[in-house]
């Protein structure tokens, strides 16, 4: 029985700790894009927000609507990067949750037909 409980400990630390490395890594993430013109350049935090805007000197030679459109496109490829990394992180994390080692779910307390067993 020791050899199980120390599997089960095990399984469970094995668990902690990638979640543990999951939340670490999404506080982490960052998304940063700049355009191929480089006159926009906008860099997000972990939650999407805007955290950087870096307009070059040349971006007044565009008309408004096309500066804004410039810039809203930074900041969607920066989100949409950010949001890459989260999914990379939360993906890593269910496969460690869910791999191999995982205890089944009859073995973890007994059920409402255990006494039948």
């Amino acid at each position: 029985m020791s050899a199980e409980m120390d599997a089960l400990v095990k399984g469970v630390t094995d668990k902690l700790e990638a979640l543990e490395a999951a939340l670490y890594g999404l506080k982490q993430v960052n998304g940063r894009f700049t355009t191929e013109d480089g006159l926009v350049t906008a860099e997000v935090n972990s939650d999407g927000a805007l955290v950087a805007l870096t307009l070059d000197e040349g971006i007044t030679a565009l008309a408004p609507p096309e500066a804004a459109q410039l810039i809203l496109h930074a900041c969607k490829q920066a989100t949409e990067g950010a949001g890459a990394q989260r999914s990379n992180i939360i993906a890593t994390l269910n496969e460690s949750l869910t791999g191999s080692s995982a205890v089944p779910a009859d073995q973890l307390a007994p059920g409402p037909d255990s006494a039948r067993r």
